[in-house]
């Protein structure tokens, strides 16, 4: 079970700057919450991808981050949202290699390869969310979380 000790942050994406603003707050955010830097740098890719596709394929929208704790374990949820076209299939989008061919290069399911925990809930005509979590490793959690 998580528990979420509450959305610390809300940030628009609108535009290239607010891409930047994702990237910085999701840097400090896991760097606060212990995370080391190589999972900092997976997380701050992933999100850079996922921002981008909801400034490109979205429209623009909204990204929040939530500090959750599970068995003890701290993470970070972000959660990618936006009201564009959606995704037409979802089952090609997230398969290897799969890329619109202006972003990072990595795709949906790259970013998914990054972190912990990931789920998309998209229609046609109704938008994308996308939810991903990392979880602290370490000493503490050897195993990357619950």
């Amino acid at each position: 079970m998580h528990t979420a000790a509450g959305v610390e942050a809300r940030l628009p994406i609108r535009s290239d700057m607010d891409l930047v603003w994702v990237r910085q707050h999701v840097r400090q955010a896991a760097a606060r919450l212990g995370f080391g830097l190589v999972d900092q740098t997976k997380l701050v890719t992933a999100a850079s991808e996922l921002a981008r596709n909801t400034l490109v394929h979205g429209g623009g929208g909204l990204m929040e981050a939530s500090h959750v704790v599970s068995g003890g374990v701290d993470g970070l949820r972000l959660a990618f949202s936006d009201s564009g076209p959606g995704i037409p299939d979802l089952d090609r989008a997230l398969s290897d290699g799969y890329t619109s061919g202006d972003g990072l290069g990595m795709g949906l399911g790259g970013s998914r390869r990054l972190v912990h925990d990931f789920e998309v809930e998209s229609a046609p005509g109704a938008g994308t969310t996308v939810r991903v979590t990392s979880w602290v490793t370490g000493p503490r959690h050897p195993r990357g979380g619950p």
